[in-house]
């Protein structure tokens, strides 16, 4: 019997980033039999998450082995790698050499500063959908949403789903379905929320309110990014 194709997985860890977005999909990953994870960062040395968790990368950008999968979690560390050339060209390059290229929440707008959304349908964190359409993309409100090579997972949560429709679309369903055995994959929310249209209204203003200034940010980094792509009016990719 031929053994299966192996896949290394290239998941991108940044200064602010939202841990789970990587470290859920990471966990569903590493439970595959045949796929690696490495982390790949900007820098040399630790790396901060939201939240305070630090993490050890294992690769620079300058020094990234070639991946089949490249992953890009999300969380507030995205934005000032909107308009930053070494991020964007680590992600093309990336992107150019991978048989998949992903992100978790907010890295779907990393993909767009790279030119990778234009013409796709792609989803996002739900604070943060406005921000895909000036990338060229069509923003679908979705957990996962699989345009060709390009699968993008919903807010921070929806990073396992995405892992499972990953090795699904991968490795088939029963390979999936094993996979969700052992890690015991089976949500259940203790009360109903999670999503704007489920949440009361004053939490949903609350919580508004809380990301107002982060998206005010996020806002100004698109539409800088957003602008490099175009020359004249001609979409550079």
């Amino acid at each position: 019997m031929t053994a299966p194709k192996t896949y290394r997985v290239a998941m991108m860890m940044f200064d602010g980033m939202m841990q789970l977005d990587a470290t859920a999909p990471c966990d569903v990953f590493n439970n595959t039999p045949g796929f690696t994870v490495v982390t790949v960062a900007p820098k040399t040395g630790p790396v901060t998450a939201h939240g305070g968790l630090m993490f050890l990368p294992d690769y620079t950008f300058d020094r990234a082995p070639k991946a089949d999968i490249l992953c890009i979690p999300g969380g507030g560390g995205v934005n000032p790698l909107l308009t930053d050339d070494k991020a964007i060209a680590y992600v093309r390059r990336a992107a150019a050499e991978a048989a998949y290229v992903t992100s978790v929440c907010s890295g779907a707008l990393l993909l767009g500063a790279a030119g990778l959304l234009k013409d796709k349908r792609a989803t996002t964190h739900w604070a943060s959908m406005r921000f895909l359409a000036p990338f060229g993309a069509t923003p679908v409100k979705q957990r996962v949403v699989t345009d060709g090579k390009l699968i993008t997972g919903g807010g921070v949560t929806a990073g396992i789903d995405f892992a499972f429709a990953v090795i699904d679309q991968i490795r088939g369903r029963e390979e999936a379905a094993s996979v969700m055995l052992a890690l015991e994959y089976d949500p259940a929310p203790p009360f109903p929320g999670g999503t704007p249209d489920k949440t009361p209204p004053d939490i949903l203003n609350r919580a508004q309110k809380a990301s107002a200034q982060l998206l005010t940010v996020r806002h100004a980094q698109v539409t800088r990014a957003a602008a490099k792509l175009n020359d004249g009016g001609r979409y550079v990719a």
